[in-house]
């Protein structure tokens, strides 16, 4: 690896670079802090995996557009201290652009927010922050004027994914289609039902918005008060449909076990985090959001584990090629988790219709 420092040097900050060490436990870039000497700010230093994101120069744009425009929001409302409420990225030295390629990788710099932290444990209370923030972050942007492209074409079109299947399923390449016919059947038969929201786009019925699209509790940072500051790690965002920020969430965060735990007997969704989380995201999503976007929220609970079992299954038919496993069958104990979820969304989808009506309510 080239020396980080000459790295750094290719990038318009301040102050004298103090050590440079890794950050975090990041699955997808590598991220290292970048401590400087005396009273200059800190930096984060990232190594941009363009084997998933393609297109850095999409990436980064879109990135800018949405910071730059969130930033505005925050000064037109007189916030305080916005350097912590959104992330500031770092020119190149003599250029416009936000990342640097060094013929091998692509690397990106943003001031470090201090006195910030994340949040792992998901619970009512994260649940419902966790809501509320990425509401909000939809919110700021609605009236964006730039036109965001994919940072990850099809990444959550239920069609696209379907079709993988299919076509793993025709090509059958390690003859597991057999063994797994069940499952075929039983997600076939709801295929035409999780497709609505790409037919209803295609009606003109369903806009697509700015979603962070990996709504994770620890991407939001909390100030020392335990307030909210800002979201992070914003790679993924794109335009597509609310659902995206909303059942991604779900999907991980009210499954009561992980979502490859072999015991599926113990696969649950957890009313207790869709009730905050809900709560959370209404509140500040609600004065933007269409009545078909609201009545469509519990599909959205179970588009998600519909979709994740989709692409467990392919990867189990196409002999493992895409997701990490440790056993050989990883992906198909995965597959039945993932449904058992969707089995569990679907017996409490009309608590959760009557739940959203009592907050609308409200």
């Amino acid at each position: 690896m080239k020396d980080l420092k000459e790295i750094v040097a290719r990038f318009d900050t301040k102050g004298e670079v103090a050590e440079i060490t890794p950050l975090g436990n990041g699955l997808i870039n590598d991220t290292y802090i970048v401590k400087t000497k005396g009273d200059d700010p800190d930096y984060v230093l990232q190594r941009i995996n363009h084997n998933i994101f393609k297109d850095v120069d999409v990436l980064q744009e879109n990135i800018e557009a949405v910071t730059k425009h969130i930033r505005k929001k925050l000064e037109k409302a007189g916030e305080e201290d916005i350097d912590r409420k959104v992330l500031t990225f770092i020119p190149v030295k003599d250029g416009e652009k936000t990342y640097y390629f060094d013929g091998d990788s692509y690397w990106r710099m943003m001031v470090f927010i201090p006195r910030a932290f994340t949040k792992e444990a998901v619970n009512p209370e994260s649940s419902r922050n966790a809501g509320k923030a990425f509401g909000e972050f939809q919110a700021m942007l609605v009236d964006i004027d730039k036109e965001l492209k994919e940072s990850i074409p099809d990444f959550h079109n239920m069609e696209f994914r379907l079709k993988q299947l299919r076509e793993a399923v025709a090509a059958d390449p390690v003859g597991r289609v057999k063994e797994v016919q069940p499952l075929l059947d039983e997600l076939e038969k709801r295929a035409d039902e999780m497709c609505k929201a790409e037919r209803l786009h295609r009606e003109g019925k369903l806009p697509k918005r700015i979603c962070h699209c990996d709504t994770k509790v620890n991407n939001m940072m909390f100030d020392e008060n335990g307030e909210i500051l800002c979201v992070i790690d914003l790679d993924t965002v794109m335009p597509s449909f609310i659902f995206s920020d909303y059942g991604d969430f779900l999907r991980t965060g009210a499954n009561v076990v992980a979502e490859d735990d072999p015991n599926i007997d113990a696969v649950e969704f957890n009313m207790d985090i869709f009730r905050a989380f809900t709560e959370g995201y209404l509140e500040s999503a609600k004065q933007f959001l269409t009545p078909l976007e609201i009545e469509n929220l519990p599909y959205a609970a179970a588009l998600f584990p519909y979709m994740q079992a989709v692409r467990f299954l392919t990867d189990y038919i196409n002999g493992d090629v895409y997701y990490k496993i440790q056993y050989p069958e990883h992906n198909l104990v995965r597959t039945n988790n993932q449904f058992k979820l969707l089995r569990s969304v679907e017996e409490n989808t009309p608590k959760m219709h009557e739940f959203i009506k009592e907050q609308l309510a409200k």
